[in-house]
């Protein structure tokens, strides 16, 4: 099992230090807290806050999941060079639109071909009917 890694684990000191790294490699999940039963809700995860990963041929985000607890919902697959290409920036941003029959609490992982698993925080969505 790999090791997943969170922004949390990382102590305040080595936080700071390192707060590009660590930001470029979580997932951050962004969605509305309430949604309606049985209808389209769109969650939508970017891996990256504030500075954005590279995209090289050997260093990339390779894949992006959206759970709830623990059911994987979806997940997106990424390419080399599908978010810009060698020496450049990537803005991994996805979408998805699920359909929820009771309350959620998302959480979401992202790949980096170098740098393993990245897990986001959790986001509850209260589901009304």
């Amino acid at each position: 099992m790999p090791k997943i890694n969170r922004y949390q684990d990382i102590s305040e000191i080595d936080r700071e230090a390192k707060k590009d790294f660590i930001d470029r490699h979580s997932a951050f999940v962004h969605c509305e807290g309430t949604a309606k039963a049985g209808e389209a809700f769109a969650v939508t995860v970017k891996v990256g806050e504030e500075y954005q990963h590279p995209d090289d041929m050997d260093h990339y985000i390779s894949s992006v999941a959206l759970y709830n607890k623990d059911t994987k919902l979806a997940e997106a697959t990424f390419f080399a060079g599908s978010q810009g290409g060698q020496d450049k920036k990537g803005n991994t941003t996805v979408t998805f639109n699920v359909v929820l029959d009771k309350d959620a609490e998302f959480v979401a992982h992202a790949f980096c071909t170098k740098h393993g698993l990245w897990e986001s925080d959790p986001v509850s969505v209260t589901v009304a009917a």
